[in-house]
């Protein structure tokens, strides 16, 4: 009886540890050591209501969400919070659509992905009780292509790819007409869609995508126009590799201007603000300007 006893716990146990291993969509994470983990960031089931700095034994732990591989920017302020006592950990999402959501729901502390004009689209559609805390940089739209050196060689009839959401959708269908490209009515302001598009002189047919995807379709389309962002995830410099480039405009009132995201309630957090003030430092400037070369451009004053 002892033993059967004894082989009926070991198969419980395995039966335990077998079901612990079921598949979950998960984010990738970057710590003050370095290194990856993964950390659920569409969980389902919510640990806790809220994600706020978690506590342990004096050490504090942040979580901000970012899109993209490319985040050097972060190592100077992930070291500077590291002596204040504060493990900053990235937690990279693949698309725009997921970290306000994520920051909003408690599964992350802050966000770092997103311009002004993004953010204010993105709560009056969802209703998201976030808001911005800090500036950070601008990274210019770009118009890329395989096909073509200038957009004067466009012909009657080619396709232009542009982000399929309305701030950076309308964003591109603003630089493309600073470009010449199309005329589109002035009372849609930041935000034009298709149906804004005034003047068409050569036909120009758009083809709209998640932003992340633009660069992808380069070899079938006759130019894209791409996010600082992701032009930089996939070996595009902004400043040399683009056949037009998004004239950057100063001032606090830029609504393509990135910002650092809280909760509403949070926004006064003495942590997250050291962190404000830890990315708007010389050291990150230094990243900014050796690591991106003009892809992004520090926007704080």
């Amino acid at each position: 009886m002892r033993k059967l006893s004894k082989l009926l716990a070991v198969g419980a146990i395995l039966t335990l540890g077998l079901s612990a291993c079921g598949s979950s969509q998960k984010a990738d994470t970057t710590t003050a050591a370095g290194e990856n983990t993964e950390s659920s960031a569409e969980s389902t089931t919510a640990e806790s209501s809220k994600a706020d700095a978690a506590k342990t034994e004096g050490t504090s732990k942040v979580k901000l969400g970012v899109v993209g591989e490319n985040n050097e920017q972060w190592n100077p302020v992930i070291e500077a919070m590291a002596k204040e006592g504060v493990t900053l950990e990235l937690v990279k999402f693949a698309d725009y659509s997921l970290p306000n959501r994520a920051l909003n729901d408690g599964e992350i502390d802050l966000n770092a992905f997103q311009h002004k004009a993004y953010l204010a689209n993105d709560i009056k559609d969802n209703g998201y009780k976030i808001e911005a805390i800090g500036d950070t940089i601008i990274a210019p739209l770009g118009v890329y292509s395989k096909k073509i050196k200038d957009l004067s060689e466009l012909n009657d009839g080619d396709t232009i790819a542009i982000p399929n959401d309305a701030t950076n959708g309308g964003r591109a269908l603003k630089v493309l007409e600073s470009a010449g490209v199309i005329k589109v009515n002035p009372d849609a302001g930041y935000t034009p869609t298709l149906n804004d598009i005034t003047e068409n002189a050569k036909n120009i047919k758009f083809t709209e995508v998640e932003a992340a995807n633009t660069p992808s379709l380069l070899p079938d389309v006759a130019a894209a126009v791409i996010n600082g962002g992701h032009a930089v995830d996939n070996g595009l410099n902004p400043k040399t590799d683009s056949i037009f480039l998004e004239k950057v405009e100063d001032g606090v009132d830029n609504p393509y201007v990135n910002i650092i995201v809280a909760r509403s309630e949070d926004k006064d957090n003495e942590i997250y603000q050291k962190i404000v003030k830890a990315y708007q430092s010389d050291d990150v400037k230094k990243v900014i300007e050796e690591v991106y070369k003009g892809a992004y451009i520090p926007a704080w004053k």
